[in-house]
């Protein structure tokens, strides 16, 4: 025993993927390994990606990026003569014409998509652009007209590949080869049936093989089917995202599939750019045109260089586009085409499944050799004692050859397992469906399986374990610190500043800001832009509401935008309160900002030096503010000499400190302590002050009294994922909580919503376990069953439709049942399961054994003692025998739903399709045995059969309680466990 563990053990080795970007080698080192052992690889390999496909899309998709890189940068003036002279005519459509519009949309393609300056100089610029596709750069697209230009110039859609119907799904699920032999078996028994019985009982044993094949083609297709429409919903979440325009003269949302031609798109660090398009005005915008063109160096777009490409993304500063393609017209919906070429790569347990498949087919296989093998010995032996010995073949022993045949065939179809790979599929499926109505998109299968492994949690704080909502709660402003959260605070600092210091400060506050106030249709105020800015902002207009001041428009000079790097922004303005004399302001983290000034603003507006003294008193200020949990900015300002080009370094005069508040979101206290709970580590990685973050975490409970803060010298963007990058080389399984790009999408950013991913990743893996327990003991018990029969007996008590049925059962059925139950919260009470612990534990083991002992050792009574045990006599004893082992036998099944837990009613009905499953198998089986007799080789049972069987099946649960309270040692020792968590405890006490 000891030896097939370990043989199989190196042999699962070949199925060792990584979760992420597993190479082409280990992909096709698995898919070698599985070999023929296949029934049907059309749905076998269905979620797998087609790797010579992948191959063919990845060659296509590169001669899209050099097609790109020519036109990108290699724009010498030859080349632009040679344009000039194969320059393409593009006449105007007729319905672009009466609709207002003077140039064509293939024409507007080519210009972005050819760098075409020349084009662009010609059609007057951006401005005569926009006019000929009747559009104001101010206002934007008329709400009204959107239809009609996505009817002149095309919709924001990409080509897609045409969903599969479920007549596909059909011819799929039919391609099975040991069902087609089963089927070529049938319609040879129907022949030589109808020769040697005649009509209809000839013909009924073959039917009834036909229709069972054909019943479990239905369902295993309309399984599938479903199971792809879920996809398809997901798919269709995951393209959802928002963009910000300007239509009919105010700044709103809109889908990106709703963007036209014509659009005025408002672009910042961080976006995608929907379309192809023109650069209007901005501020430092730098796009990275890698996925395009392969080019990793980042593009700068300015008046100079105004073309953005769809696809795209922003890496720096903020800019408007004016959109000229959309859709299939630019290169990215050309890539798009190809990129979702040869399918999402398949997840670790998935390919460890196929290797389990792959095994318990092998075992399967040689067991249908020697039941074929001893029923043919045994049919040989008593055929050479009768008249006539070998030399005398009628139609009937044909027809029992052929049965023979049927029957190892059918054993096969039962042993080699098809649905169990599937299974993970159907079963992520259904978690990613319902953790969408959680509010987080698993964007990739095996983000689900990780979270269910996941012993760390890396998350940012703001928005996720704060609720993103702030408020500007204390200032620091002329030599003293203000709470902003009541009125009596306000009127102070109001009543304390002068008339010119409110002028400064509300210069800085609206103009140095990357946020704008916006009047929507209604009338009312909206501030556009980041938390952060809205509460600075907020507090600006309270401020000019009180003290009755409003701050003056004025002309941006030059603006660098917000940068999490440098942790600062700044802009140079024509000041109105400077005598539109430039001036420059500085905005950003306190101790950057502080550090940058060398003079301070009082309350009259006169400015003194910032001695080390009163340095030290507003670091002192900033250090409470951070240790009441409030994140703070700076606000300075100097005045620039000259005409305000650059932007000076340091020499700033100190305005103010703002103390923002952003409060703990409800329930993430509960939510980390249900992570400790069960074995995951938390920790909060984040680019704020170190006694704000220490205070944050301190109150959700992250940082405790013995834990340790930990603070590098200079904080930068890719330190997150560098540290990410490292805890999973030490820990394997490592999360971070991220808003966008990630894997795992929380998109109310709320911690809590991680709870909830983590709960149904280990829901499913638990769950495919459940699956595997229930198919090895149906697969142990009924090769064991069929093979000791035909050893003692010369016949299989399990016939080709009763097996049929039972895999149904087993691979169909027993999937949705079990593979669809929603989680417990029992799951985090438990430690995390590491990649390399082995995927059929001795817990198990001990279940399938207990269980195939008990089941064996009944049916063999049964099939040895049963005539006498259960008084059948008369001409149909046999018959009635064999129908009460096969409906005993399916009654035994009902104690996989629990591998642990001594009630498996516990939460029963909590899992519609569960109930749902187990009530049509029931009710099937009745049909089956009483109705189907004739074509299921089946005979009535009486009430008193009915319920000896469902008694016989009962003693099942009695067994499983029994087995569960026996101890099962665990494979490895928690001490060895980087977490200090003990292993998940067994026995009665799991109850």
């Amino acid at each position: 025993m000891s030896f097939i563990r370990k043989k199989s053990m190196e042999f699962l080795k070949s199925f060792e993927v990584p979760a992420k970007n597993p190479s082409e080698e280990a992909q096709r080192r698995w898919r070698d390994a599985v070999g023929t052992l296949v029934k049907n690889r059309r749905r076998r390999f269905r979620m797998v990606p087609d790797l010579d496909k992948r191959s063919q899309a990845e060659t296509q998709r590169r001669k899209i990026q050099e097609k790109l890189r020519v036109a990108l940068f290699v724009q010498k003036a030859a080349l632009q003569f040679i344009d000039a002279v194969r320059k393409t005519e593009h006449p105007l459509p007729e319905l672009a014409r009466q609709c207002g519009f003077s140039v064509s949309a293939e024409e507007l393609a080519s210009i972005v998509r050819g760098h075409d300056t020349k084009s662009l100089r010609f059609h007057n610029g951006v401005d005569g652009i926009a006019r000929k596709v009747a559009v104001s750069l101010a206002d934007g697209v008329k709400s009204d007209d959107a239809g009609l230009r996505a009817e002149v110039y095309g919709a924001n859609q990409y080509t897609e590949k045409p969903p599969r119907t479920f007549w596909m799904f059909l011819w799929d699920a039919s391609q099975d080869m040991t069902l087609l032999l089963l089927a070529f078996c049938a319609a040879v028994s129907v022949a030589i049936g109808l020769a040697t019985e005649g009509w209809p009982s000839g013909m009924y044993d073959g039917v009834g093989i036909m229709l069972t094949i054909l019943l479990v083609v239905m369902i295993t297709a309309a399984s599938d089917y479903k199971q792809s429409l879920q996809f398809r919903d997901l798919d269709k979440e995951k393209k959802k995202i928002d963009v910000q325009v300007t239509r009919d003269g105010y700044r709103q949302k809109v889908s990106i599939y709703d963007i036209v031609v014509g659009d005025i798109v408002h672009l910042s660090i961080g976006d995608q750019v929907p379309a192809d398009g023109l650069f209007i005005d901005g501020y430092s915008f730098v796009v990275d045109e890698s996925s395009l063109s392969g080019e990793s160096e980042p593009v700068h777009v300015s008046t100079a260089n105004r073309f953005l490409l769809g696809g795209t993304k922003v890496q720096d500063g903020s800019a408007r586009m004016l959109v000229t393609a959309v859709g299939m017209r630019t290169e990215w919906g050309n890539l798009m085409e190809t990129l979702s070429q040869g399918g999402e790569d398949e997840t670790p347990l998935q390919v460890k499944l196929n290797g389990v498949a792959t095994i318990i087919g092998k075992i399967g296989l040689a067991f249908a050799v020697l039941t074929f093998t001893v029923l043919m010995a045994r049919f040989l032996l008593g055929k050479a004692g009768a008249p006539g010995g070998l030399l005398r073949w009628r139609m009937v022993d044909a027809l029992a050859v052929l049965n023979f045949f049927a029957v190892a065939v059918t054993i096969i179809v039962v042993a080699v397992p098809e649905g169990l790979p599937l299974a993970v599929t159907l079963s992520l499926a259904f978690a990613m469906k319902k953790l969408m109505q959680e509010r987080a998109l698993v964007r990739h299968l095996s983000a689900c399986e990780t979270m269910g492994s996941a012993s760390c949690i890396c998350t940012d704080k703001t928005g996720t374990l704060t609720t993103n909502h702030m408020v500007v709660e204390k200032i620091w402003a002329s030599g003293a610190a203000q709470t902003m959260s009541n009125a009596k605070g306000f009127d102070q600092l109001t009543s304390s500043m002068s008339e010119t210091f409110a002028k400064v400060l509300l210069e800085g506050v609206f103009h140095c800001s990357g946020s704008e106030v916006v009047r929507g249709k209604d009338g009312r105020h909206t501030i556009m832009g980041t938390p952060t800015e809205t509460a600075i902002l907020e507090f600006g207009l309270a401020v000019e509401k009180r003290a009755r001041i409003e701050h003056t428009g004025a002309g941006k000079l030059k603006v660098e935008p917000f940068n999490s790097v440098k942790k600062t922004m700044a802009v140079v303005i024509a000041s109105p309160s400077a005598g539109g004399r430039p001036r420059a302001f500085l905005k950003g983290a306190s101790e950057v900002v502080l550090s940058r000034c060398s003079l301070v603003l009082d309350g009259t507006g006169n400015v003194e030096k910032l001695t080390d003294a009163k340095a030290k008193r507003v670091a002192s200020a900033i250090d409470a503010f951070a240790c009441e949990a409030l994140r703070t900015l700076c606000l300075a300002y100097q005045d620039v000499d000259g005409g305000g080009g650059d932007i000076p370094g340091e020499g700033y005069t100190l305005i103010a400190v703002f103390g923002i508040k952003d409060p703990l979101r409800p329930g993430v206290r509960e939510a980390v302590a249900t992570c400790h709970a069960a074995g995951i580590n938390v920790r909060m990685v984040t680019g704020d002050n170190i006694n704000t973050a220490k205070a944050i975490a301190r109150e959700c409970g992250i940082l405790t009294d013995d834990g340790i803060a930990i603070e590098g010298p200079e904080s930068l963007p890719l330190d997150k994922h560098t540290l990410v990058t490292n805890l999973r080389g030490m820990f394997n399984e490592v999360v971070a909580v991220a808003k966008e790009n990630a894997d795992v999408i929380i998109m109310d950013d709320n911690f809590s919503t991680i709870i909830n991913v983590a709960k149904w990743g280990r829901s499913v893996y638990i769950n495919i376990q459940k699956f595997v327990q229930f198919q090895l003991t149906v697969n142990v018990v009924a090769l064991m069953v069929n093979f000791i029969s035909a050893s003692f007996t010369g016949s299989a008590p399990l016939t080709i439709v009763q097996l049929l049925w039972v895999n149904l059962i087993m691979d169909t059925l027993g999937a949705l049942a079990l593979a669809t139950e929603p989680p417990n919260d029992a799951m985090m009470k438990r430690p995390p399961v590491g990649r390399g612990d082995n995927f059929i534990t001795k817990v198990m083991w001990r279940n399938i054994v207990g269980q195939s002992i008990y089941q064996l050792v009944v049916l063999g009574v049964l099939l040895l003692r049963g005539k006498s045990l259960l008084q059948i006599n008369g001409p149909q004893a046999d018959s009635l025998l064999n129908t009460f082992v096969f409906n005993t036998f399916v009654f035994c099944q009902v104690n996989s739903r629990e591998m642990e837990k001594i009630n498996v009613f516990s939460g029963i009905f909590s899992s519609w399709i569960f109930s749902a499953v187990v009530g049509v198998t029931a009710g099937f089986q009745v049909i089956m045995v009483e109705l189907l007799g004739t074509f299921a080789n089946t005979v009535h049972l009486s009430g008193k059969l009915w319920l000896t069987s469902l008694l016989i099946g009962s003693v099942g649960l009695v067994i499983g309680a029994i087995l569960k309270c026996i101890p099962v040692e665990s494979g490895s020792d928690a001490s060895d466990r980087h977490d200090g968590y003990r292993p998940i405890p067994t026995g009665p006490s799991a109850v």
